[in-house]
């Protein structure tokens, strides 16, 4: 099991780093007080429970002492349990500012009511013992929302592993458009298997419609660019931040052209390392 404390400073980035670390899998438990991170892993480790991948934030808001937060870890190590701490950090300035503009109070102000500047500074002194421990410390002062969604999931993703879930969907431009298409290929332009007899009541999962679909020149050179374009496009997404996307490949029925492009499309994503999911929306259609 990957057990994972993310903590730091107030404003540094903490929910950020949770959001990043669910969309690649992790179970995250937000703002649990330290007499409680025992149980959390006593919890996990239940064989009912049996989590793979665990995250939990421990930061000011439970913790009232440094002594308390250095037991707890001791207690950790005593029981010989792996974890890793993922620290969240920025520098005084960046944080003020940031409270600033969202207009929300530190937690130490409003608890025992010191200026921001007494409360950073505060903030950093009790946080000191998990920042010494931490395997990873993330500046985030300089970082925008995406670059630090990138650090976090590069640092924790298992190797080959993508970031981005992608979904590659057929669909027939007469029944509607996938409303959660972020791409959208058109394949109305290519040969329609629809008007052969003895192709008209099969679909894109048989052969022999690929292989009518594919034997046209257009065909290749179409799935050619596409690709092309989805290689280029892909980690650009990915480097932006995005968790997830879906690739819409669309004929006039949704049974034969799109089914066929989608599959394809699919094998090539994954010859990239993505693991697509290929989904035929129309393809049991009888109207």
């Amino acid at each position: 099991m990957k057990f994972v404390i993310v903590t730091g400073l107030s404003g540094a980035g903490k929910s950020m780093a949770v959001n990043a670390l669910e969309d690649i899998g992790f179970f995250c438990i937000d703002n649990i007080p330290v007499a409680l991170l025992p149980r959390i892993v006593d919890f996990a480790l239940q064989g009912e429970n049996q989590l793979n991948r665990v995250a939990v934030v421990m930061d000011v808001r439970g913790v009232r002492s440094s002594e308390q937060l250095e037991q707890a870890l001791s207690d950790l190590d005593a029981r010989k349990f792996e974890y890793e701490i993922l620290f969240l950090d920025a520098n005084d300035a960046v944080i003020q500012r940031r409270y600033k503009e969202t207009r929300r109070q530190h937690p130490i102000t409003i608890s025992e009511k010191l200026p921001i500047t007494e409360a950073i500074a505060r903030e950093r002194r009790l946080l000191q013992p998990l920042r010494a421990r931490a395997q990873y410390v993330i500046d985030t002062s300089l970082l925008n929302t995406a670059q630090n969604k990138e650090r976090v999931c590069s640092l924790f993703l298992d190797h080959g592993e993508s970031p981005m879930a992608l979904t590659v969907v057929s669909f027939g431009f007469k029944y509607g458009l996938p409303q959660e298409a972020d791409l959208v290929l058109d394949v109305r332009c290519l040969p329609n298997p629809f008007y052969v007899p003895e192709l008209k009541n099969l679909t894109g999962l048989d052969q022999e419609v690929v292989d009518y679909v594919m034997a046209a020149p257009e065909s290749q050179e179409l799935l050619r660019r596409y690709e092309s374009m989805l290689e280029s496009a892909l980690p650009l997404y990915v480097k932006e931040g995005k968790s997830q996307l879906m690739i819409a490949v669309g004929c006039t029925g949704g049974k034969h052209r799109s089914i066929t492009f989608a599959r394809k499309i699919g094998g090539f994503c994954e010859k990239l390392g993505y693991e697509p999911s290929v989904q035929h929306r129309d393809a049991k259609r009888t109207l």
